[in-house]
């Protein structure tokens, strides 16, 4: 072996030590995009201290609990050091639900935001695959392939990543209807006890749910890519 072919072959073990620990990351970036277990715990804290205050207390007092409590949790993270940006999306959805059901007098109009950011989250997946830029590969290039778009390449990827996008649009799409059935039916001067337990129910299970799938689906197509990639013809080398 010369020493340009030993150069080029431990460079493509390089390559390949790379396309092994990408996957790995996938999960790990994503996992960070929900702030760990604790981060999944602590964005369900205020919607759940809303729904037992106001079982007990007026409308008004419940929305100062669950205000209070979202802001105890950013500033206890900012204490910590710790990153606040979950904390702080949290707290906005709470902040913006909480005057909507003041403004109104109806507790349930705390759950509509999250009802609408859900409904445009899935109108925005399905655009994506119309226009033939999947959402999710996009997220894929940015999260693991350091702004690569060579995805974009591959008509195999293109279809997976299109049909993963249509999944993740259908589940925000049916979580959207079920709330919405439920919020339509729901009266004025009820507590939104039922909208409560869904928007814990249909919040982070499906969104796991859904980062489990698209994970499996990555790697079950990634060693077919490779492969692909490994077994490309290579023109021969031109030697002086």
């Amino acid at each position: 072996m010369t020493a340009g072919e030993a150069e080029s072959a431990a460079e493509a073990g390089d390559a390949g030590e790379d396309r092994e620990e990408q996957l790995p990351s996938f999960s790990e970036q994503l996992a960070s995009q929900l702030g760990g277990v604790r981060g999944v715990i602590e964005s369900g804290v205020p919607v759940l201290i809303f729904v037992i205050a106001k079982l007990i207390w007026p409308l008004t007092p419940a929305l100062i609990i669950a205000v209070g409590s979202a802001v105890a949790i950013a500033a206890w993270r900012l204490a910590r050091r710790q990153t606040v940006r979950h904390a702080v999306n949290g707290l906005v959805g709470i902040l913006f639900g909480a005057f909507l059901a003041w403004k109104t007098g109806s507790a349930k109009a705390f759950y509509l935001p999250g009802i609408l950011i859900s409904l445009g989250y899935g109108v925005a997946l399905l655009v994506s695959v119309v226009v033939r830029r999947p959402l999710v590969g996009w997220v894929w290039s940015v999260v693991v392939a350091q702004g690569s778009m060579q995805w974009r390449q591959d008509r195999r990827l293109v279809r997976l990543f299109s049909w993963l996008t249509v999944l993740w649009a259908v589940t925000y799409l049916v979580k959207v209807g079920i709330q919405a059935v439920v919020f339509q039916h729901t009266s004025a001067n009820d507590p939104g006890t039922v909208l409560g337990i869904l928007r814990l129910a249909l919040g982070y299970p499906p969104y796991l749910l859904l980062i489990a799938i698209t994970v499996w689906a990555v790697r079950r197509s990634q060693p077919a890519h490779e492969v692909a990639v490994e077994h490309a013809p290579h023109r021969p080398a031109h030697r002086a």
